[in-house]
């Protein structure tokens, strides 16, 4: 389990995230979701080993993160941050590859094969990576992370995303994060920022609603999604309908007495 006991991160007297909890087991996806500013990207650097919490534990497996040297944190964790470079001219492959350097596997060939056929950049391999759309180097991202943790291990392991759906389109978002569900069943835990509550309520087992630096609820999607507390945590009348027929949760926003989708109606 990857979890988070009342940790928080001040800077220059400033709080920038209040006492948060928190709790990522394997076989499940939790969505970080909140305004701008809400702290999103400072919880999730704390919980990927890239900052330490001012107060508070995170742990991995039950283990201290500040405890684990940078081998052992790679081992059981994997990160794909918002934005990513590649400074030299790589080759698709070639940029996947680099999710290997600090984990050791059996088959190094047949996982870089499996992850790329699943995120669908197989034919892309031979290709320079700057030369991609943006939405092609999202994906090969997503293989490069995945690469890591990829191989079935005795112990949990965990994927970690900040925004990764940015610069894919309706079709390419739905497809990354079929993806993300498929790990479920690799013993993988997956925990994503995202900002489209709609892709939220279709994917996720669990969200964590952050505002202003502060936890305003973590737990089961289905009591996280409630009219007042989403208006409370995004400032903005939110309306939540059921699609006829499945049973799928919609968001909408509404503005006054008009009702406009947030996001893409979800099918």
């Amino acid at each position: 389990m990857l979890s988070a006991s009342n940790i928080q991160f001040r800077t220059k007297k400033r709080t920038i995230l209040d006492a948060t909890d928190l709790a990522v087991h394997p076989g499940e996806i939790m969505a970080i979701l909140g305004p701008n500013g809400a702290g999103k990207t400072t919880l999730f650097k704390l919980l990927s080993g890239d900052s330490y919490a001012s107060l508070g534990v995170v742990k991995y497996n039950g283990r201290n993160i500040a405890g684990l040297k940078a081998s052992q944190l790679a081992a059981v964790r994997a990160v794909m941050p918002q934005h990513s470079t590649v400074n030299f001219p790589f080759t698709v492959r070639e940029v996947v590859e680099l999710g290997l350097i600090s984990n050791k596997v059996k088959d190094p060939e047949k996982v870089l094969d499996e992850v790329m056929a699943l995120a669908q950049i197989d034919h892309l391999q031979g290709q320079q990576y700057e030369q991609l759309s943006g939405g092609e180097k999202q994906r090969v991202q997503l293989s490069r992370v995945l690469v890591q943790i990829w191989e079935k291990k005795p112990f949990p392991r965990y994927a970690l995303l900040d925004e990764p759906t940015s610069s894919l389109d309706i079709a390419q978002q739905h497809a990354m994060l079929e993806v993300l569900a498929q790990l479920k069943r690799r013993n993988i835990g997956v925990l994503v920022i995202l900002h489209d509550l709609n892709l939220a309520a279709q994917y996720a087992d669990k969200i964590l609603l952050l505002k202003a630096g502060k936890m305003c609820y973590c737990g089961p999607i289905k009591a996280g999604l409630n009219e007042c507390l989403l208006e409370t945590v995004f400032d903005h009348p939110i309306q939540l309908m059921h699609c006829l027929g499945t049973d799928q949760l919609i968001v909408h926003c509404s503005n006054k007495s008009k009702m406009y989708p947030s996001t893409r109606l979800v099918q």
